[in-house]
């Protein structure tokens, strides 16, 4: 199941080119996956799971210049893999049906006591795999 998150493209986030700058696409992606666990989970009544995560890799395709400011692209999120203590996350920019980036992320599940990798606890492997989507 795929979640969907809209992102406003602002003025700022256009760069001397024209279109969207590609560090900013990283923020689009943080946006969503914020939205992801935390937001929308509590927004629903739910309690927000993966708050002790840390980013241990992004990466992003583009596809096509996003040259549109003041509209909002749509930014899909869904699991595309669970681990012992990471996931990752899939994500895919798309506006009007036009895919303009792909990106993916690493997370890593952390203890705050002594700040080392842990394992996903049950509650956490259980909300990743409702939104697990294996790849083709």
């Amino acid at each position: 199941m795929r979640h969907i998150y809209k992102q406003e493209i602002r003025w700022a986030d256009i760069d001397s080119f024209g279109h969207v700058n590609n560090a900013t696409y990283l923020t689009y992606v943080q946006e969503a996956r914020v939205d992801f666990h935390w937001y929308a989970p509590k927004a629903r009544g739910e309690k927000a799971f993966l708050m002790d995560m840390v980013v241990a890799r992004t990466e992003v395709d583009y596809i096509e210049p996003l040259k549109k400011p003041h509209i909002f692209v749509d930014v899909a999120v869904w699991v595309s893999r669970i681990g012992n203590s990471s996931f990752t996350l899939s994500y895919e920019i798309s506006y009007d049906g036009k895919l303009y980036a792909r990106a993916s992320s690493v997370q890593v599940a952390v203890s705050m006591e002594n700040e080392r990798s842990r394992p996903l606890s049950d509650q956490e492997r259980a909300f990743l795999t409702k939104h697990l989507e294996i790849p083709k």
